[in-house]
């Protein structure tokens, strides 16, 4: 579905993206980790658009998008979420979904005019659209609500209801457990396993593993803007390499934990003793 080839991405001297080439399969809910500096966001902002690779190849269904304009990329069915929404704060929580569909009618003088029928009819279309989307993610009773009312977890619960007004066929998900709360945390988990059934795949960024290991497979793991390997959960949990790029040296006092518990410690973890031995405990990352 999704080809990147020897993606590079360069900012002055520094490489961002550096030769990272991996093929995203239809149907998956593919995780990608990594520290903090590892160019995970850079990599999806160049698969989205919104920075122009230095070199390699980009192909969604088949077709180059690399260098596309964001816009361009989304209408066809590639999507992105950011790590902090930012919906339009005074708007209600419906019409920030309403406005997501492309080329309405309404947008064009005009038509509001000599057109008035076909305006309302679209309108109407998408209000139910809207409303159908917002009782799936749970935020139905918010619909009439300013949307800067909402918490930091339904906010990204409206991030992803926006992103299905667009009817995408794949989602880039930037972090969509950071700062939610668990109970929200599992609604999230949730509407994503029930999309996945649906057909929609996801490319997953986040550093929370007990999400990834019980969401993704397979899991991308990037360190210093390389691919530093790709495999299912247990392969990741059970490769040192992993527990080097996010503790360095100290990746040697820690053990890795076969039977599921947290692998790795929070991004930007120190390389003491002390947070090896935190890295270890089974409560997860955050």
């Amino acid at each position: 579905m999704l080809e990147v080839g020897h993606l590079v991405k360069r900012f002055g001297g520094l490489r961002a993206v550096d030769d990272v080439s991996f093929t995203l399969r239809e149907g998956t809910i593919t995780g990608l980790i990594g520290p903090n500096g590892a160019g995970k966001t850079t990599l999806f902002d160049t698969i989205a658009g919104v920075h122009r690779p230095t070199a390699g190849q980009i192909r969604f269904r088949g077709r180059p998008v690399a260098g596309l304009a964001p816009h361009r990329i989304f209408h066809r069915g590639l999507v992105r979420t950011f790590q902090i929404p930012r919906p339009f704060a005074e708007m209600t929580v419906l019409e920030n979904a309403m406005l997501v569909p492309a080329h309405q009618a309404g947008e064009h003088f005009w038509n509001n005019w000599v057109a008035r029928g076909r305006v309302r009819a679209q309108e109407r279309a998408h209000r139910d659209r809207a409303q159908e989307v917002l009782a799936f993610v749970g935020l139905a009773d918010k619909a009439g609500e300013a949307a800067k009312h909402l918490s930091g977890g339904q906010r990204k619960l409206l991030e992803l209801a926006r992103v299905l007004m667009a009817e995408p066929q794949l989602i880039l998900l930037d972090e969509p457990g950071a700062g939610v709360n668990p109970t929200l945390l599992l609604t999230i988990a949730d509407k994503l396993r029930e999309l996945h059934a649906r057909g929609i795949t996801f490319l997953v960024i986040e550093h929370n593993m007990d999400l990834v290991m019980s969401l993704c497979n397979p899991i991308l793991v990037m360190a210093q803007g390389k691919l530093l390997l790709e495999g299912s959960p247990d392969e990741v949990r059970s490769d040192p390499r992993v527990l080097e790029a996010y503790l360095g040296g100290a990746a040697t006092e820690v053990s890795l934990r076969p039977n599921g518990g947290t692998p790795c410690p929070p991004p930007g973890g120190g390389s003491s003793s002390n947070d090896a031995r935190a890295a270890a405990r089974p409560s997860g990352m955050q």
